[in-house]
């Protein structure tokens, strides 16, 4: 059953804005534009009127929400008692688009060792519970860190500064950048910068993107350290530090589930701090 198209509305009504609604799914603006636009045609009514900031939604969105969010509550409910009905134990776990190889490769080891699981990695806000960074957890959601990882200075290969061991802002005057507008560290390294802070940055729409186009030569971007690609220099930058936790986002009931459970205690005893 795809209820997908339900949760890219519900995001969209609740968000009231495209761009915060794509982040809140890890998908692209596009792809949760064309979502929208189909099931309006499958609705055949609007649903949302853009706005010079965000969305409005119309009557007949407003009418559709109660009923889309019990849906999607229904949807889930059934898919977790037909999965606990089954003899072995089932997980579907959500990957969050901003991670780092590593961290997905360790969960899916600890997951394989689980006797009887059988489970599946979706990309998104999606699954019994969800691998990705605890600022963007839910309000009701629970979370198990995994890893703390800082932000540091990526330098494209071959970079003059790469051999530093750090960076003062006034070393960056004349750099070029890379910025996410969006994330939350942007307001941070922009306070850090300064009058060194760039006047016409390249911006980026996630951090995995930045970190894409620091390898491709285009300037250097402040990241998490994860994310920095291969062959790029990591220098840390001098100022107060910036850390992000990293780990499964869950809520309560989740914890019904036994394959749930037995995957928190192999962490817990394993890699959690």
């Amino acid at each position: 059953m795809d209820i997908r198209p339900l949760r890219a509305f519900v995001a969209v009504f609740e968000e009231r804005n495209i761009t915060a609604a794509a982040a809140r799914l890890f998908i692209t603006q596009p792809t949760l534009s064309a979502t929208l636009k189909g099931l309006e045609e499958e609705l055949g009514t609007a649903l949302f009127t853009r706005q010079a900031r965000g969305v409005e939604a119309t009557e007949a969105a407003r009418r559709l929400y109660p009923g889309a969010k019990r849906l999607i509550g229904d949807a889930e409910a059934l898919a977790r008692s037909l999965r606990a009905a089954e003899p072995h134990l089932e997980l579907t776990v959500g990957i969050e688009g901003e991670l780092g190889a590593e961290l997905v490769r360790t969960l899916s080891a600890h997951l394989a060792a689980i006797e009887g699981l059988r489970f599946t990695l979706a990309e998104g806000c999606c699954g019994d519970l969800r691998l990705g960074c605890e600022s963007l957890r839910c309000e009701d959601e629970l979370f198990l860190p995994l890893l703390e990882e800082p932000f540091l200075l990526a330098l494209p290969p071959g970079h003059p500064l790469a051999g530093e061991e750090a960076l003062a802002p006034e070393q960056l005057a004349g750099e070029c950048w890379v910025m996410c507008p969006h994330h939350y560290a942007q307001q941070r390294l922009l306070a850090i910068l300064g009058n060194q802070a760039p006047v016409w940055p390249q911006h980026a729409g996630t951090l995995a993107l930045a970190a894409r186009m620091v390898a491709a030569g285009v300037g250097i971007a402040w990241l998490p350290a994860s994310l920095i690609a291969p062959g790029c220099a990591r220098v840390a930058l001098a100022a107060p530090p910036l850390k992000r936790r990293l780990g499964l986002c869950y809520s309560p009931d989740a914890l019904r589930l036994p394959a749930v459970v037995a995957l928190m205690a192999r962490l817990r005893a394993d890699v959690a701090p």
